[in-house]
């Protein structure tokens, strides 16, 4: 079964992403690498720089995540050969040319483990014959399921939840108590990881994380919640997402927020609790939303919101009053011109 625990800041990490260790010496070979430190360092398997954990491999190649590279509790990084630590790192240390060209070669070596251990996998039709579930898949008592859901190694559903038909859950990925998923939901496809190549073309980045839902979640139809690259794509508590809607790899959406429908979440976004998203509204990737932050339809939020409780509008978002001030200027700006 898949094991879940949590650390001090309350966030989920899994236990069992791969069950197979490496070493950094092993790891070097294959990108092309030289060790800094000690080449038998054992490897359990890959995780973000800012997630780390002891046992795994992360790489560090943005300035921004610097400060996280002296205190990391990682057992190996990744650098750029002409990273010069200004103070000890505690990590052993592989320096290839290029950190970022070499994550997807690490990750497609994770990714042939993992694919090893779900070799074999018997999927079996425990309440109807239209239902697939995995043989290693788990369910809690009073969950009802309905014809062509999908649950796929190692899933984990909890107690008194609902799936509805054509639900879909990808392998590993964790659904808590009193959860209502509706039809035709994704629950842990790959997230949209590609590196571009010198030709122009694209390279699939393996996504090896999962996606974690918590108690009282409710996810509307056709809505989809891409599993993380590492780690996991976390919904928390109470959160209720309407249909079509898109949350990204690695986002973390705080507990009782909605989202409208078709509204989007990008990337390693990080929505605050009690925020209100309306429809057809977006998040671009990488940023945070403060806690009860209130989203209006429609609208576009390109940078971080660090005060809580705002109102947005508009794109790129500005605050609701700021929006209607600006707004009651450019509506006439065509007459005006005339």
């Amino acid at each position: 079964m898949l094991v879940l625990r949590r650390n001090q800041k309350n966030e989920y990490f899994r236990t069992d992403i791969v069950r197979m260790e490496t070493t950094a010496k092993t790891l070097a070979e294959l990108l092309g690498g030289e060790v800094i430190g000690d080449p038998e360092t054992k490897v359990k398997g890959p995780a973000r720089i800012e997630q780390a954990r002891p046992g795994s491999i992360c790489f560090y190649a943005n300035p921004k995540y610097e400060k996280y590279v002296y205190d990391t509790k990682a057992a190996v990084l990744i650098v750029n050969k002409s990273f010069d630590p200004q103070k000890p790192v505690p990590a052993t240390l592989i320096k290839v040319d290029d950190a970022y060209a070499a994550v997807p070669r690490m990750l497609e070596y994770f990714s042939a483990i993992k694919r090893s251990r779900h070799r074999g996998n018997r999927f079996i039709s425990r309440l109807n014959p239209k239902i697939s579930i995995a043989w290693t898949a788990r369910i809690g008592k009073g969950t009802h399921i309905y014809p062509q859901v999908y649950l796929g190694p190692k899933v984990k559903v909890g107690k008194n939840c609902i799936l509805y038909p054509g639900v879909k859950v990808y392998h590993d990925c964790v659904i808590g108590d009193n959860c209502i998923i509706h039809a035709n939901a994704v629950i842990g496809a790959d997230g949209f990881g590609f590196a571009p190549l010198p030709d122009g073309s694209y390279k699939k980045i393996p996504q090896l994380g999962n996606v974690v839902i918590e108690d009282d979640v409710e996810i509307g139809a056709g809505t989809t919640v891409d599993r993380a690259t590492m780690n996991s794509t976390i919904i928390h508590k109470g959160v209720k997402l309407d249909n079509l809607c898109q949350v990204a790899h690695n986002v973390e959406v705080g507990g009782n927020t909605v989202m409208a429908a078709l509204s989007g979440l990008a990337g390693s976004a990080k929505v605050g609790r009690h925020c209100v998203i309306g429809g057809q509204s977006g998040v671009q990737g990488h940023i945070s939303i403060a806690d009860n932050t209130t989203i209006a339809g429609q609208t576009g939020v390109i940078g971080t919101v660090k005060e809580e409780g705002k109102v947005l509008m508009g794109y790129p978002a500005l605050e609701y009053r700021n929006y209607m001030r600006s707004y009651a200027i450019f509506k006439n700006a065509p007459d005006k011109e005339k």
